[in-house]
């Protein structure tokens, strides 16, 4: 159908609703919905609301781990008596540590903290990353802000390039809740291999963030240690919607950002989208519109496009929490589904040089979320063409980008927000994390277990114990080359060949691991020795 202007006229005034409590409107003009739509969704609807409001209640969410989900109590403590006044005195705990840090209180080694290093994966990382951003200035920060959010030795050492000579200024934060965490556990070694080089006790310039019991690895090690402080991560708190507990307060406070502003654009919103009326609910309209463009089985991607430089890093936080929580194999009746909903992005107008090009002419197979932010600075613009600002340009760039997709048939929504602030970063992390628990519910999957992460993690650690197997063997034989198939005969792994010859050759690529390499007439004949 080709619309009139008029016709787009009408169909925005139908779907374009501001939330002035939340500094945000929403607009699903683009998504092309059935005029019933929202009035056929109502019945499945009400058995989503019911099941949320359950959710606050403390039901379990999670009957094969026995665990509720708790993140919505984070900003609305009365929500659960039982941990209101450990959740308040928590925020007030981490204020007070921020501010002994900024004041000089508590220092380094070599002098008052001017850095810190948080060392986290997941959630545990993405969430201050987003946080640290979107909403942080080199010149107005009161501190520098890096991570450790993987195992990569290489990624590590550039981290580490920018703050080596200030690592008796530096903090660091670990945050796992087990500790048993291996990319998590790898970061704080190698971190604690630094300090130690320079000269420096890791311990004086240590921080956890942590389950507070003794099933946690990082609790006993920070307890019996010394560590300056030890924050709670609550077992009924996962990573990817831990933003608003002490792994993203912690960090953004020690940046200096406004955590109490973040906490109140999160209480809003959910306050906000806790009301059972689909008209006055931005997070049950969007998780329809996601229905809607999927057919309910993520048949389309979602493509998330932010026109703002602050937001560079939402996709890839979206990602986790959209992707974590909807990726799932079986149903709540136990049945094989498949479900899920793909997330890519990165920002605008830069993708319009990018892959705008096949979102236009390519294949239809996403929908896009555009946001926009209609302040552009907190100071003056000059005019760079005629009248018009950069702004404008980026402005008009979303504009025409959107109607360009919209006249190819391409499905999208837009989320405006009035500019980047601590509240308007807390509203948009509760409206997707609502939205995530609204979809899942409404396809039937559970969003709050990860037993793929899991899988992974339990392949991982018998990688490692693989790779031991094959040492000790290299050890065993001297310096006698052996090919893959040799290894496998002499170690009892005659079906795993493929991982042997993987795992050999990263060790024969790696001088310190003293293992060689003796090329034969292919790949697969090449010998491997302990070189000694």
């Amino acid at each position: 159908m080709k619309w009139t202007n008029q016709q787009l006229w009408e169909q925005f005034q139908r779907y374009y609703t501001e939330y002035p409590e939340l500094k945000m409107a929403l607009d699903l003009s683009r998504m092309d919905f059935p005029e019933d739509y929202f009035k056929l969704m109502e019945k499945p609807m009400t058995g989503v609301f019911e099941a949320m409001a359950e959710l606050e209640k403390g039901a379990v969410a999670n009957p094969d781990e026995k665990r509720q989900v708790g993140h919505y109590w984070l900003r609305t403590p009365e929500l659960n008596p039982k941990f209101a006044a450990e959740i308040q005195e928590t925020v007030e705990r981490i204020k007070a540590f921020a501010d002994e840090i900024h004041q000089g209180k508590k220092v380094g080694e070599r002098g008052p903290f001017k850095n810190l290093l948080v060392i986290g994966i997941g959630g545990s990382a993405l969430g201050p990353q987003l946080a640290a951003s979107a909403l942080g200035h080199p010149l107005q920060d009161k501190m520098q802000v890096y991570f450790f959010d993987n195992t990569d030795p290489d990624g590590m050492d550039r981290t580490l390039a920018h703050i080596v000579t200030e690592l008796g200024q530096t903090l660091c934060v670990v945050i796992s809740k087990s500790g048993g965490t291996k990319e998590t556990r790898n970061g704080m070694l190698e971190a604690m291999a630094a300090w130690k080089n320079a000269g420096l006790n890791f311990n004086r310039h240590a921080v956890a963030v942590t389950q507070m019991d003794r099933t946690s690895e990082l609790f006993i090690r920070a307890k019996e240690e010394e560590w300056l402080d030890i924050f709670p991560m609550w077992e009924w708190v996962g990573g990817r919607t831990s933003e608003t507990s002490a792994v993203g307060l912690l960090p953004a406070a020690l940046q200096g950002l406004d955590i109490d502003a973040l906490l109140a654009g999160a209480r809003a919103c959910d306050a906000v989208t806790r009301q059972p009326v689909l008209a006055r609910n931005p997070a049950a309209q969007m998780a329809l519109a996601w229905y809607w463009a999927g057919g309910g089985r993520g048949a389309k991607d979602m493509v998330v496009l932010p026109y703002k430089d602050r937001l560079e890093l939402f996709s890839r936080y979206l990602q986790q929490l959209v992707m974590e929580s909807l990726g799932k194999e079986l149903d709540l009746q136990g049945r094989v589904v498949n479900q899920g909903l793909a997330v890519y992005g990165n920002k605008g107008s830069t993708d319009q040089h990018a892959y705008v090009q096949q979102l236009r002419d390519g294949l239809n197979n996403f929908f896009v979320t555009f946001i926009e932010v209609l302040r552009d600075r907190q100071t003056d613009s000059p005019l760079v063409e005629g009248q018009a600002t950069s702004g404008d340009f980026l402005s008009g760039f979303l504009l025409g980008t959107r109607q360009a997709l919209f006249e190819k048939g391409r499905l999208s929504l837009t989320i405006t927000l009035q500019e980047i602030t601590p509240y308007t970063l807390g509203v948009l992390i509760a409206l997707f994390e609502r939205t995530v628990g609204f979809y899942a519910s409404l396809i039937g999957i559970n969003a709050y277990h990860q037993p793929g992460v899991q899988a992974g993690k339990k392949a991982a650690e018998a990688i490692i114990k693989l790779q031991e197997a094959i040492l000790k063997q290299l050890d065993a034989a001297g310096e006698r080359p052996q090919t893959v198939e040799q290894i496998a005969q002499a170690i009892g792994r005659q079906d795993e060949c493929e991982m042997i010859f993987k795992i050999c050759e990263h060790l024969a690529a790696n001088p310190q691991r003293r293992v060689g390499r003796k090329s034969g007439a292919n790949p697969f004949a090449a010998g491997y020795f302990r070189i000694h």
